[in-house]
């Protein structure tokens, strides 16, 4: 691993699901110079109440492009149908070619236990790349990895088998609003499907000043309660001082699959606590 340049690949199931979870961590990696990419293993083309298919799945990758341009990182979306992701080797195979060709550090991606089917075979198609990326013999065109990249879930609230355990809490106050500005890209899906979805939609401001706040102060809330909710990590962390300062952040949970993250690999990978 070059600590110079530590390489975070983060795997999410559709066009804005890393953008969610890990738009402010990734905001800071780029800061520091590492290198960041987002890989959407399906192209999102089920995600709206008024428009699919393949005009669904070009006005998404724009959105995924025009987030990705706020940070600075590449953006991919997998040709894969939005709703219709299935755990099959070929797929396997697709994410073990995605992680070596980036020669990922450290993956982020979902829990295996989640609503949505989509983000449960992201997950174990991550989970079943991951010894797989270092045996030469499998995908043999694509250079194997040495070592196995560190993996982390990005959090969520589900409680069954077990909730949401983070071992690393970041604090994103200083690239809140990059984050911000990253979803705002993201019309189809902030102010169009999901409110649409669940049943919010006249809520919507129609002014794109008043639309843009009208987010911002959801999301704010959303993130803010992410770090209320661990503050006992962050204090651990950032130290009491300044761990109750911190208004914002992101979390995330050490997977047992692939290199495991400690106590000596973990300043490395999150820079984030000097």
């Amino acid at each position: 691993m070059d600590t110079k340049h530590i390489r975070v690949l983060v795997i999410g199931a559709h066009p804005d699901d890393c953008d969610i979870k890990a738009g402010g961590v990734a905001a800071l990696y780029t800061q520091k110079g590492h290198i960041v990419k987002f890989v959407s293993v399906t192209n999102g083309d089920a995600g709206h109440h008024e428009m699919g298919g393949a005009p669904l799945a070009k006005r998404r990758n724009a959105e995924a492009q025009a987030a990705a341009e706020v940070i600075d990182i590449d953006y991919e979306l997998l040709d894969i149908h939005d709703g219709e992701l299935m755990p099959t080797l070929e797929n396997r195979y697709k994410i073990i070619r995605t992680i070596r060709e980036f020669r990922a550090d450290l993956i982020m991606t979902h829990r295996p236990n989640d609503y949505h089917p989509d983000h449960r075979y992201t997950s174990m198609l991550v989970q079943d790349a991951a010894y797989m990326v270092t045996v030469p013999n499998i995908c043999a065109l694509t250079s194997h990895l040495e070592k196995n990249p560190v993996i982390v879930y990005l959090s969520d609230n589900f409680r069954k088998p077990y909730p949401f355990t983070p071992d690393v809490v970041v604090n994103i106050d200083t690239v809140v609003d990059k984050k911000i500005d990253m979803l705002h890209c993201h019309v189809s899906q902030f102010y169009e499907w999901l409110p649409y979805n669940s049943g919010t939609l006249k809520s919507v401001p129609n002014s794109p000043n008043d639309r843009y706040e009208w987010l911002a102060e959801r999301l704010r809330n959303r993130f803010s309660s992410i770090a209320d909710k661990y503050r006992d990590k962050l204090i651990e962390l950032y130290g009491e001082i300044d761990g109750n300062k911190i208004q914002y952040a992101e979390a995330f949970e050490s997977c047992e699959y692939g290199s495991q993250l400690n106590s000596e690999n973990l300043p490395i990978l999150f820079p984030f606590y000097d």
